[in-house]
């Protein structure tokens, strides 16, 4: 039991991992803007580079955890993220930013695969619903953090002191990362990570997964045969619209803080996307416990509504509105994964797994909706490129109102939660 817990432990910090190299993005852009002189759509390439390879790995990842197990998976997956991270140490330049996050985004969509079901087997299967919540909490901390790390390294390595510093680690940066380029040093982070995840998975014995048929990745010819299924189609394109609207919003909050309210996107804008992730993970709480007294679908309108809201205060109103409104829309989008992806997997009969591994590929909309946003901010500037939001959060918003679930969720009733009101005899 020790031995399983210890697993679990280790899962939870695979999650946090995951979170940490995938949503530092944000507070980079406007640094990459600036250093590489690039334009929006040029920027937005990079967050396409990333989530392109979450799309394009999903179902192959789960074909390969099938056939060659999880632990080999993972290896591979952390081996890539290192060389992808290290080769862009070293040759900081655009082009190999690309080919830097294509490779990271590889690897951490490998990951994703493989620790799920590991973590039902390792935790056992009363216990996953929990270790689950435990993994977004993890998840969510990491998102909360990385924005930190990043001011701290660039406003340290920015304003360095010469040798007398007594920070090892900012000294080690100073004389590795280029003195024009210090938030590169968070890819020499990314890399030492990447290689001490290889060397410590390694002698692990994980526990050998059984997969449940909702778990199992399916035959092409399934995949197929569901893509032709309208509905699926329809939920696929809620979890693009859904990843669409959140990197939309994280990637670009903090160049859009800089560009209309001369934010400092190192403190103000790293702080609102740090406070973004962190309300995104407050309100994973909050939406579980509203889902068990009422609809889901219902919980679904009233949170995209509100999101659209949160995102008007923040495009239209003062640098003080901003601050806080782009944080909420992370909040109010918070149930809207958990949400959808069950909607679509209550709406199908059989196939979960091929379904699930479908679903997931959505991811890819985290490539295509903040290039679209780029795009259209050259052409009539960022707030504009912004407003394209509204139709992914609209579109999430119309799921409320078309689902038509086999079966919904399990709810409790006031009166089913305190009884009738009479005392029982002890």
């Amino acid at each position: 039991m020790r031995k399983n817990q210890f697993i679990v432990v280790l899962i939870l910090f695979i999650f946090f991992v995951i979170s940490f190299l995938t949503n530092i993005l944000g507070p980079l852009i406007p640094d990459i803007i600036t250093d590489f002189k690039v334009s929006l759509t040029m920027a937005a390439l990079l967050p396409f580079a990333f989530f392109v390879a979450y799309g394009v790995f999903s179902i192959p990842s789960g074909v390969a955890v099938e056939s060659y197990g999880e632990k080999q998976v993972m290896l591979a997956a952390f081996l890539v993220s290192f060389f992808g991270a290290i080769l862009f140490s070293m040759f900081p330049n655009f082009p190999i930013a690309l080919v830097s996050l294509f490779l990271i985004g590889s690897g951490m969509a490998m990951l994703q695969v493989a620790i799920n079901p590991l973590l039902r087997v390792a935790g056992g299967e009363e216990h996953f619903a929990f270790n689950s919540v435990m993994g977004q909490l993890a998840f969510g901390l990491a998102s909360f953090i990385s924005p930190f790390l990043f001011s701290y390294l660039v406003l340290n390595l920015e304003n360095y002191s010469g040798p007398d510093n007594s920070n090892f680690i900012i000294n080690t940066f100073h004389n590795i990362v280029p003195e024009n380029l210090p938030w590169v040093s968070l890819y020499w982070i990314f890399g030492i990570i990447s290689l001490f995840m290889l060397i410590f998975i390694y002698p692990i014995k994980l526990p050998k997964v059984e997969r449940n048929e909702d778990e199992k990745a399916g035959t092409w010819a399934t995949n197929k045969e569901l893509f032709k299924n309208k509905k699926v189609l329809l939920f696929f394109m809620g979890l693009f619209a859904y990843v669409g609207t959140e990197q939309g919003v994280a990637n670009w909050m903090s160049q859009f803080l800089s560009e209309y309210h001369g934010l400092d996107p190192r403190v103000e804008g790293a702080g609102a996307i740090s406070l973004f992730w962190g309300l995104l993970t407050v309100g994973c709480i909050l939406g579980l416990l509203l889902l068990k007294f009422m609809d889901s679908k219902l919980v679904l309108k009233l949170f995209s509504g509100a999101a659209i809201l949160s995102l008007t205060a923040a495009l239209f109103g003062s640098a003080q509105i901003a601050v806080v409104a782009f944080p909420l829309v992370g909040f109010f989008a918070s149930v809207m994964w958990s949400i959808i992806f069950s909607l679509a997997l209550n709406s199908v009969k059989d196939n979960h797994g091929a379904l699930s591994g479908i679903l997931c590929s959505g991811i890819v909309g985290g490539a295509i909706v903040p290039l679209i946003v780029g795009a259209i901010g050259d052409l009539v500037g960022l707030k504009g490129g912004m407003i394209f939001l509204y139709l992914t959060l609209g579109f999430i918003f119309s799921i409320g109102f078309w689902a038509k679930p086999l079966v919904n969720n399990k709810t409790i009733s006031l009166k089913e939660l305190f009884g009738s009101g009479k005392i029982s005899e002890p």
